[in-house]
């Protein structure tokens, strides 16, 4: 028999099996628990949350719009704590918030961490309320990557690149990167920075000399950033909550309503945010433009 030529080979694929079958219904359970973000009676404020690096839009579009179709849902509170992400998604949720807040009202809650990307997220709303201790700012655009060539030249390797044009590899690990390349580099950060600011002063409804002068990538406490005008108020979460109540006209008790995908993948999650942009950099290296607070260790 199989089991017994093999046992230690059976034992892999019982094993296999069963840990599957676990999986697939802890999927199943997950799937049925999240149908939806109902489970509420009467008015509510919908929570849309942002966690770690943003790497991916299409999860929180999804979740802004099935609130803001809600007529059940009276406002929106943007829970944020991230240190920021890529520019694309950063950019998109900003714009599924500036279309939202045409017709509900929208209040971001900041908390450890709302810099960069996640502070750009945030100025598209209403209103702001930070912590005091929140670290939010880093206006600003970084584009890096590792070089590799004196690694490479140690142990012998030549890497041989056959390309249509001659900026192709703009950014390749495995050469010096040129002047004209680096030039080229500066122009994009210095464009998408400019779209930064942009989007900071039509969002917050600021002067441009004014936003272009904290612009310089530094960070801010959430009570210093309330004095620049960065920030409206200082307060919690609850206290988001209550304001955004006030501003959908609730009276009473805020409900809080989060949203559940109707359809939750284990491996997309697994894969999620910075596993799936750390995979992504390993298969693909390059450069990336990214709004992300990014601090230096020792």
């Amino acid at each position: 028999m199989f089991s017994r030529r093999h046992p230690y080979l059976f034992f892999l694929l019982v094993a296999f099996a069963i840990f599957t079958g676990l999986i697939m219904g802890v999927m199943a359970m997950a799937a049925w628990i999240g149908r939806g973000a109902g489970g509420f009676d009467g008015e509510a404020v919908g929570v849309v949350e942002i966690e770690g690096a943003i790497a991916d839009a299409r999860d929180t579009i999804e979740t802004i719009r099935r609130f803001r179709e809600d007529e059940d849902i009276k406002a929106i509170v943007i829970r944020i704590d991230s240190p920021g992400g890529a520019v694309g998604p950063s950019q998109e949720i900003y714009r599924e918030i500036r279309k939202t807040i045409e017709t509900k009202k929208v209040v971001a809650s900041m908390g450890a961490v709302a810099a960069s990307g996640g502070y750009y997220v945030a100025c598209a709303t209403d209103g702001i309320v930070a912590n005091p201790g929140t670290i939010t700012g880093s206006i600003g655009v970084i584009m890096g990557y590792t070089n590799f060539r004196q690694l490479l030249d140690k142990i012998g390797m030549v890497p041989v690149v056959i390309k249509s044009g001659p900026y192709k590899d703009t950014g390749s690990p495995t050469r010096e990167m040129l002047d004209d390349e680096r030039e080229i580099l500066q122009s994009i950060t210095g464009n998408i920075h400019e779209q930064f600011v942009t989007a900071i002063a039509e969002g917050r409804k600021m002067d441009r000399a004014l936003v272009e002068k904290v612009a310089d990538g530094r960070i801010f406490t959430g009570e210093d950033a309330k004095s620049r005008g960065l920030v409206d108020r200082l307060g919690n979460f609850e206290d988001a909550l209550e304001w955004a109540g006030e501003l959908g006209g609730i009276d009473g008790d805020v409900v809080p309503v989060y949203a559940r995908d109707e359809k939750l993948s284990l491996l997309r999650y697994l894969m999620s945010s910075s596993i799936s942009d750390w995979m992504s950099r390993v298969i693909h290296p390059g450069i990336y433009a990214e709004y992300r607070y990014l601090p230096e260790g020792p």
